[in-house]
């Protein structure tokens, strides 16, 4: 497949480029990936866009790409220097490919540089040619030329245009060129024509491709037709062509035509001699045939995919049947080979019982074996019938074999019979490889018999009519056996071929979401939460999201409530723990396997002024006033699907995630509280403090009356609680870091203090009515609103990241409520399922989900992880067909990547999965 523009190429949509968009301003530029751009042109009245890619195209699109929600670091250069200048000219230097695009003009101008070549690049110079960005730094191969910031872009190195090659030249190429190398390979590193050109013009000639040296003239006149389309190219206004590959598509239905594929190969702006006679689109201009054909790029690598499986599976069942006949025709075989020799030594009876009778009378004698064999010889030079019939002696095995022919056949019947069979052999085409396949077996030429020495001569026969009973019965039971196999193998390979078409259906339907390219979950109150991989990321999030001036942190967390709370409603504890989990998670906690908290502040108190005399590293910033604390995190992460339903389907899944009364929250809390419990037994969690877990959970403990004093613990965690934290300009503190060995002491003194405060708390309200509580509630959200809707930034951060700060945003998004709900964790059994989106988020996130299993920290790198688990969904009786499609659908690199790091992967009937 044509990947990159030759000359031909660049010299054509150039011309178009000129003809087209000269004059029309740039009114901004974006990113679809780390090579590709679009520039966005307007003049009055019309619009363009302008796509490069470094080291392979340019040309205008009309087709929707999907471009990064944060602009880089050179589309952010570009917009500062080519915003609102016009297009004034579009060049080739020289006759290399290499693109100069001006925007602007004389001191005011830049250039946009593109290197079609190559690992390619695109360079950002201002008018006198002094790279200001690039996306490539590299040192030139002559002269030592760099091509970097601040450097000048040497235009004037490119090669000029060359007249046409000389007789003289030519001849000299081609005495140097090896024999039988083709013309077009040997002309084309020293022509700026391109070998499909090249090609095209030799075949006008009328010229084959090897190389001859008395041909130099007519190539010659071949170069001077490729001249002429280079000279068209100049002011070029044709049409586009993209040449189609034909591939057949595998048909299991007998007599039913296979189907045809046709892909998308390569692209010129010539219909070429060579592809006369290949199937082909025609377009108005080139430049609409290569936006059609890398429009259509991904999803031709999924057909010719699938058709790569498709042909696999076929090729499996072809061999499955070439392996049950050849089984066959060997069991037919070895019968008439059989049969065979039992007739002949049933013909030759005396011969054979008279050899038996000698055999038998030597050993008797006890001759030894090697005078018997002498003996045998010596008859065979006086002409003996009997020991001319006998071939070699195998008394070892108590054996001989004997030459056994046709006695009734004369020796002229059988000269005719050989040259028959002769002339039969060479006339007949034998399609299968091995040797032994439709062998005819001769009856009447003389054959090879092995005898027992032990039987006689009726009773080798006898023998050999029994061998070749035992093999028809064989042959009659492996028929059987093959049908059943066959009708297996076609059914396993239809279904291959049907699960091969439903998952390039659904792959071309997958629609990937701007969220998926950052760590995200969304919470059980329906708010998404995104957190940045990288430092690049964070930055992005940050500058979206928190609507302040900082640099980005090693993990940044924004959540957005598309649940949207009724106007005063804050935003609801349960999503502010568990995008602390996920801090905590995604942390160096993981690996250490520590519990600790995060932590969020408002916006106002981050930023990224730096107190006087010190500065701000990458990937840090100041956070200032109080910090409020988040309780403790569990490190339990899920991994889980989401399906997309289609639209008729979403209003069964409405209110699936929304937040919980303060009663129904308690129930969830005390369910998960037990099955941490368990776990903590297992894990050998202190006793006493278990059980008193477990009596507050089962509400056995009455508790303290409310006249008593706090234990000394309490009293400690409650003046914790209660402080306003208010810290120096610096960043963090790790002081208070637990070692691994009190992990689950920690998490007991954690579900004791919480479950203690929820059992008071619904103790102090027990007389409270709906109509109070909601007048409560709303007085508490008056009061927090406008700081915690409106203008909130959460800040979360986790006192194990070495100094980085992740931040949350939680800010609303209308327009985004639907599309949550449209994922859904329930599928129902009448939904329409689109496809299927993995997620990792914490457990609690997870609850509700159909298919989920649990993340620890532990051992398991994260695509066996992700592997294990998709294998359990896949086991599972409940899961349905259609989910099972989806399943497979997902790419192995989409599983894992949002994993925390190496785990341990828990689920009912795990290992049952694992041994299935």
């Amino acid at each position: 497949m044509k990947t990159r523009f030759t000359t031909v190429d660049i010299r054509a949509v150039i011309a178009e480029i000129n003809a087209n968009y000269i004059g029309m301003r740039v009114n901004n530029v974006y990113d679809i990936d780390n090579k590709t751009y679009l520039i966005r042109l307007q003049k009055p009245d019309s619009k363009a866009i302008l796509l490069i890619e470094s080291g392979s195209r340019i040309h205008s699109t009309d087709f929707e790409w999907p471009k990064n929600m944060m602009p880089s670091g050179f589309a952010m250069k570009c917009r500062k220097h080519l915003k609102s200048r016009r297009l004034t000219q579009i060049k080739q230097l020289g006759i290399d490919r290499i693109v100069d695009i001006q925007f602007g003009s004389d001191e005011a101008a830049y250039h946009l540089i593109i290197e079609l070549y190559d690992r390619g690049n695109v360079i950002l110079a201002d008018h006198e040619y002094t790279i200001l960005n690039l996306l490539r730094f590299r040192t030139a191969e002559a002269e030592d030329v760099k091509i970097a910031v601040r450097e000048r872009y040497h235009v004037e190195s490119a090669r000029p245009p060359e007249p046409l090659i000389s007789l003289e030249r030519l001849t000299e190429i081609l005495s140097k060129a090896p024999n039988g190398e083709q013309v077009k390979r040997v002309l084309n590193p020293h022509l700026p024509y391109g070998s499909t050109l090249i090609e095209h013009s030799l075949i006008e000639v009328g010229l084959p491709g090897s190389v001859k040296v008395d041909i130099a003239p007519k190539i010659l006149e071949a170069m001077q037709i490729a001249e002429t389309y280079m000279e068209k190219t100049e002011n070029f206004s044709g049409k586009g062509y993209i040449i189609q590959k034909s591939e057949k598509k595998p048909s299991l239905t007998p007599g039913k035509p296979s189907e045809e594929l046709l892909t998308y190969d390569e692209f010129h702006p010539f219909l070429f001699a060579q592809h006369a006679k290949s199937p082909y689109l025609e377009f108005d201009t080139f430049d609409k045939a290569v936006d059609e054909f890398f429009s259509k790029m991904e999803s031709q690598k999924i057909d010719m995919k699938a058709l790569q499986q498709e042909k696999q599976a076929l090729k499996k069942l072809e061999n499955v049947k070439r392996d049950h006949e050849q089984r066959l025709e060997a069991l037919h075989q070895v019968q008439e080979v059989d049969r065979i020799k039992g007739e002949l030594v049933e013909m030759n009876l005396p011969v054979v019982e008279r050899a038996l009778q000698v055999v038998r009378s030597a050993l008797a004698n006890q001759v030894d074996w090697t005078e018997i064999g002498i003996i045998v010889k010596d008859a065979q030079a006086a002409g003996d019938p009997v020991a001319c019939a006998i071939k070699e002696l195998k008394l070892q095995t108590n054996h001989i074999t004997m030459l056994l022919k046709n006695p009734y056949i004369s020796e002229e019947d059988q000269e005719e019979e050989e040259k028959k069979d002769v002339v039969e052999e060479k006339g007949k085409k034998n399609k299968n490889k091995d040797k032994g396949q439709n062998k005819k077996v001769q009856r009447n030429k003389p054959m090879l018999v092995d005898v027992d020495l032990g039987l006689s001569a009726y009773a080798n026969a006898k023998k050999y009519y029994d061998f070749k009973r035992t093999a028809e019965k064989k042959e009659h039971k492996t028929i059987e056996a093959a049908d059943k196999a066959m009708k297996s193998a076609e059914k396993k390979t239809q279904k291959t071929l049907k699960e091969v078409q439903t998952v390039t259906t659904i792959q071309k339907a997958r629609k990937v979401y701007w969220f998926e390219k950052f760590l995200w979950f969304i919470s059980s109150e329906n708010y998404l939460v995104i957190a940045g991989r990288d430092q690049q990321q964070n930055e992005i999030i940050v500058k979206r999201y928190l609507r302040a001036d900082v640099s980005s942190s090693t993990h940044l967390f924004v959540s957005l409530p598309l649940h949207l709370p009724a106007p005063g409603d804050p935003v609801p504890p349960r999503t502010l723990t568990e995008a602390g989990t996920m801090a905590v998670c995604y942390s160096a906690a993981w690996d250490a396997k520590i519990i600790t908290s995060a932590w969020w502040v408002h916006h106002h108190q981050v930023s990224k002024t730096a107190p006087t005399g010190e500065y701000l590293t990458t990937g840090s910033f100041m956070i200032r006033g109080k910090k409020n604390f988040l309780p403790p995190s569990y490190l339990i992460m899920g991994f889980g699907f989401l399906f997309k339903v289609d639209e008729q389907s979403v209003f069964r899944h409405r209110g699936e995630r929304k937040v919980k009364t303060v009663e129904e929250d308690m129930e969830d809390v005390t369910s998960r509280t037990a099955e941490l419990l368990e776990e903590g037994e297992e894990a050998g969690g202190n006793g006493e403090t278990v059980k008193q877990i477990k009596k507050v959970v089962e509400g056995e403990d009455e508790g303290e009356e409310d006249g008593e004093e706090d234990s000394g613990e309490e009293k400690e965690m409650k003046n914790e609680e209660s402080e306003e934290f208010s810290f120096p300009d610096t960043t963090i503190s790790l002081s208070h870091l637990q070692p691994s060995s009190n992990l689950v002491s920690v998490c007991n003194l954690c579900l004791l203090s919480l479950q203690n405060k929820l059992k008071k708390i619904k103790e102090k309200y027990k007389d409270q009515d709906e109509e109070d509580r909601e007048l409560m509630m709303q007085l508490l959200g008056v009061r927090m609103t406008k700081k915690m809707i409106l203008n909130t930034v959460v800040t979360m951060y986790c006192t194990v990241t070495r100094g980085s700060t992740p931040s949350a945003t939680f800010s609303r998004n209308c327009n985004s409520e639907d599309l949550l709900t449209s994922l859904s964790g329930q599928p129902h059994p009448e939904d329409v399922l689109l496809f299927a989106v993995p997620v990792c988020a914490p457990y609690t996130a997870l609850s509700n989900y159909k298919h989920k299993v649990k993340l620890t920290p532990g051992s398991q790198k994260k695509g066996k992880a992700a592997r294990t688990a998709v294998l359990s969904f896949m086991k599972a009786r409940d899961a349905s067909t259609r989910e099972k499609d989806l399943f497979r659908s997902v790419k192995d690199t989409d599983l894992s990547r949002n994993m925390p790091g190496k785990v341990k992967v828990s689920a009912p009937n795990l290992l049952a999965a694992k041994k299935k």
